[in-house]
């Protein structure tokens, strides 16, 4: 997928705060702050070199589904200090495995806590 196909993905802000660990060592990686059916943005506070692949984790609150987590991989596509904190990096994924079921669950994630925000929109590149 190009980037200008890419682009046509709805992409939504993430309202809800959810965090985001590595799978192998539970340490926190980010959270949520834009999502896509194919991909999301973190905020964290360590780069991440682009191409990278990331197997994650994300705990459910059972409000969307009755899963407890759901894990996937996601390569780093673009990464990108914060406008507004020198101190955040803003980190583009793209998912690149990740079961039916978990899918299931994330798109509910998409659906249920991304709030559209036509301002943005065209702003990141996943």
């Amino acid at each position: 997928m190009d980037t200008a196909e890419r682009r046509q993905l709805s992409r939504r802000r993430f309202s809800y705060y959810m965090c985001v660990v590595d799978e192998a060592t539970g340490k926190l990686v980010g959270h949520f702050s834009d999502i896509s059916t194919r991909g999301f943005k973190l905020d964290t506070i360590h780069s991440v070199p682009i191409n990278s692949d990331l197997r994650m984790r994300v705990e459910q609150t059972g409000e969307i589904s009755n899963k407890s987590y759901i894990t996937f991989t996601a390569r780093a596509r673009w990464c990108s200090v914060d406008m507004f904190d020198p101190n955040i990096f803003n980190v583009g994924f793209q998912i690149t495995d990740m079961t039916p079921a978990d899918y299931e669950v994330f798109t509910k994630m998409f659906s249920a806590y991304g709030v559209q925000d036509f301002s943005r929109q065209n702003n990141s590149n996943f």
